[in-house]
């Protein structure tokens, strides 16, 4: 898998995109993906909003975003992305896991967090620049000039939304294409056929993203730009955006921890209604990146891994470092708090047992 999936700060991909191909990208998300031989096509049944949002518009990308974005296409990034063989340690709610397609403990599982890479942090970084010159006025008002925004009804906003859009289309295109690759890396080291191996998507959710949803706000259905900060979308049963297969059960969430540590499966429900339907995204730091570069190498943070019988793979040592379990919260205590709050019950413990960051 890390020779099948490019990875790393400023890594670029094994294919190379025409800016006419780039703008289908932008356009299609993960659809373009699947017609061009990466992945299956039910694949895009159980990815929330099919893989694509339709109102995305490529040429509200910047040529600096694209630039950015059109080598990386098909690459995990660095940081706190990652991809891990895991191993079903618990399940909670045997009926839901069946549904999801996890039927019994050491099933192996792939998890998957990556994005829309340099392409997306670009197109925030343009916009920020944007809106900070068209809403000089809000500025003064704010804590943080980052947190500049485009009031609902302006160009601005349009413009922000359909290129931020177009940015997240992106992301599944990406998230597809590396699926593939997974699934390929198990084919040939196991020397089965695809058709064989299993490895179906369990859901592919975006984290970090606006999205206008319909919420019961004092008792009237209201369009809303739902804003999903270090939080991702847990709709709860029967709900109009969720796959056939999960309308009885809810959403299925993700809430992944930290490398060596757990990372879970949930459903959404009714009562997550009190957070417009959303959850964490994964455990969240504790540590900055800097203080476990002062405090840890990555080759010590990679033998304690290899000790816990999990192998790591990374493009460097310093993000070994940065990404050391205990920079991150107890991820058993954030789920625990997660359930206890009603927004999403837990379906299944997983737990890793090798390694990929970029």
């Amino acid at each position: 898998m890390f020779n099948n999936v490019p990875s790393g700060v400023g890594e670029t991909g094994k294919i190379k995109l025409f800016p006419s191909q780039l703008d289908e990208v932008l356009a299609k998300g993960a659809a373009w993906a699947v017609n061009n031989g990466y992945g299956r096509k039910e694949d895009l049944e159980y990815m929330e909003s099919n893989g694509c949002i339709k109102v995305a518009d490529p040429s509200k990308v910047l040529p600096s975003a694209k630039k950015r974005g059109a080598p990386q296409l098909g690459t995990l990034g660095a940081g706190n992305h990652f991809l891990e063989i895991q191993t079903v340690n618990q399940i909670f709610l045997p009926e839901i896991a069946k549904t999801f397609g996890i039927e019994k403990q050491n099933q192996i599982c792939i998890m998957i967090h990556t994005g829309s890479r340099g392409l997306g942090h670009q197109v925030c970084s343009d916009y920020i620049r944007i809106l900070e010159e068209a809403f000089r006025s809000e500025l003064s008002k704010l804590p943080d000039r980052e947190l500049v925004y485009a009031p609902s009804g302006t160009q601005q906003c349009t413009d922000y939304f359909t290129a931020m859009s177009a940015a997240a289309n992106y992301a599944w295109a990406n998230r597809q294409m590396i699926t593939h690759w997974v699934r390929q890396s198990f084919v040939k080291i196991l020397n089965m056929k695809e058709e064989d191996i299993g490895l179906n998507l369990l859901y592919d959710v975006a984290h970090n993203i606006a999205k206008v949803e319909e919420h019961d706000i004092n008792g009237r259905m209201t369009k809303l730009f739902v804003h999903r900060k270090g939080a991702t979308r847990a709709f709860p049963p029967g709900h109009p955006e969720l796959p056939q297969a999960h309308k009885q059960t809810g959403q299925c969430v993700i809430i992944p921890g930290s490398m060596g540590t757990a990372s879970y499966v949930l459903a959404g429900k009714e009562t997550g209604k009190e957070t417009f339907f959303s959850t964490a995204h994964g455990a969240g730091r504790v540590s900055s990146r800097s203080q476990m570069l002062r405090g840890l190498r990555g080759e010590e943070v990679a033998k304690t891994l290899l000790e816990k019988g999990i192998i790591s793979k990374a493009a460097s040592w310093k993000c070994m470092a940065e990404e050391a379990p205990q920079a991150y919260k107890e991820i058993d205590e954030v789920v625990r708090v997660t359930e206890k709050a009603g927004i999403s019950d837990r379906v299944v413990r997983l737990t890793p047992i090798a390694v990929m960051k970029g």
